[in-house]
């Protein structure tokens, strides 16, 4: 597809957007939407026909690219034959697309309840295991995202919660494990793994483990930092909701299909939870979609007994139609594969390179499509590159280093101290080292904030 330009479209769509649209995590004042013209494959551009290669996948969701053929092509078929319907009814669509991802789960989470959405998959799972156990109280991480409606962000585990945490959600926070910001003075990745799950043992047993439902994880934290866990740490954590009777819950939102060059981030760390949440990458964002994949013991609590939620669009047609043709086209096109054989090949190396070039570089973590540079300001200390949840000036060498990435064509994913590199799965090894060209360029930017 080529870009047309047309800036004065741009204008149009731009005071549009300024006059009325009320923009998420913002304030409306100080932000500058960029005005976007069209997306294909691993890019977008504007009206004024500047390109930009994605490495935030969207918002880490557009796992097979923007506009595959095959999904858009499906949308259109499923519209023109039932465009929606209740979610009481048996509908193709849907059946197939919770069988699709039944048969991609880990272990028996084989009954699919279907959201229009992450944080909303988050609230129903809490829901469910709340309700299984008979207990009130979730622990989940620092350092943790979960999302933006009330009990999910409540879970959520950095600043994004604060402003709406009023201490009354029956959730209790703790420290998983991360070894380069070691919260347990460990030295090595075992003694974080160990001295992490003594940790939340401690804090079971302190808060009580008849009053604690569930326990939840993202299986790699995304936003928070792309900490992959130490090898055992899941596992323990799942020996430990066995011994207390707690509903283990993962959360695969961001981590799920192919991200991580695996159908879920569970396969890598051969764990199964009780529950487990979806959405972003089941159909690249199409369509929104999200739900709970549920393992029998917990499906069993509804056998006689109804489940007390809902949604009116739960398993919308269009939606699961999205989700079906786009898990098709990542068994087709091997798109998992290449996540995996591209991250281990191209990012990971060329992410290594940059790091021993660019003294702003701290870490760098994660796996497939899913990895994270840490910037600091000083190597040797680690002191950030900006304090913890910077805004306005304090804020300026990360804003200085995204300025420098677009103006290198690269739209780059930054939260506080962190760029995330998460391009589509589907990425070549050409975009992949022209996404790495333009981080170059930009990191040599950031190197100035140095000391």
């Amino acid at each position: 597809m080529t870009p047309q330009i047309d800036p004065r479209a741009g204008a149009a769509v731009k005071a549009a957007d300024r006059a009325h649209v009320f923009h998420s995590w913002s304030a409306q004042d100080l932000i500058d939407p960029l005005a976007v013209a069209g997306a294909e494959g691993s890019y977008f551009w504007d009206y004024d026909g500047n390109r930009y290669l994605d490495f935030t996948s969207g918002l880490v969701f557009t796992n097979i690219g923007y506009q595959h053929p095959k999904v858009v092509a499906a949308i259109q078929e499923q519209a023109a034959t039932l465009t929606t319907f209740a979610p009481a009814f048996a509908v193709e669509a849907r059946s197939e697309a919770a069988r699709l991802i039944a048969e991609r789960t880990p272990g028996d989470l084989d009954k699919i309840f279907f959201t229009n959405g992450g944080a909303d998959a988050v609230e129903h799972a809490v829901r469910m295991a709340r309700i299984h156990t008979g207990r009130p109280k979730v622990l989940s991480a620092y350092r943790s995202y979960h999302g933006g409606t009330q009990q999910a962000v409540n879970i959520t585990g950095d600043p994004r919660r604060w402003a709406s945490d009023g201490a009354a959600a029956g959730v209790v926070h703790f420290w998983a494990p991360f070894l380069y910001r070691s919260r347990f003075y460990a030295e090595t990745e075992r003694q974080e793994c160990e001295r992490a799950l003594e940790h939340l043992e401690t804090t079971i047993a302190f808060e009580g483990p008849a009053t604690i439902a569930a326990v939840v994880l993202e299986t790699i934290p995304g936003t928070a930092g792309i900490m992959v866990p130490p090898r055992g740490y899941l596992a323990g954590v799942r020996d430990l909701c066995d011994e207390y009777g707690i509903v283990f819950v993962l959360d695969e939102v961001m981590a799920g299909f192919g991200r991580t060059g695996e159908w879920f981030a569970a396969d890598l760390f051969e764990v199964t939870p009780d529950l487990m949440t979806f959405a972003k990458g089941v159909n690249s964002g199409y369509v929104p979609l999200g739900g709970v994949a549920v393992s029998g013991r917990i499906a069993e609590t509804f056998g006689k007994r109804p489940y007390p939620g809902g949604l009116t669009y739960s398993g919308h047609p269009l939606a699961c139609a999205a989700a079906v043709a786009t898990i098709d086209v990542m068994a087709q096109e091997g798109v998992v594969a290449n996540a995996a054989v591209v991250g281990a090949q191209v990012i990971e190396p060329g992410l290594r390179e940059l790091a021993e070039r660019h003294p702003s570089v701290g870490e760098v973590r994660g796996v497939g499509m899913f990895w994270a540079l840490e910037l600091v300001k000083n190597r040797e200390s680690r002191e950030p590159l900006v304090p913890y949840n910077a805004a306005g000036e304090a804020n300026a060498p990360m804003a200085a280093f995204a300025a420098a990435a677009k103006a290198h064509g690269l739209w780059p994913f930054v939260n506080m101290n962190r760029t995330h590199v998460v391009p589509p799965c589907t990425i070549t090894e050409t975009e992949a080292k022209e996404g790495l060209a333009a981080l170059d360029a930009a990191l040599s930017v950031a190197d100035e904030y140095t000391e």
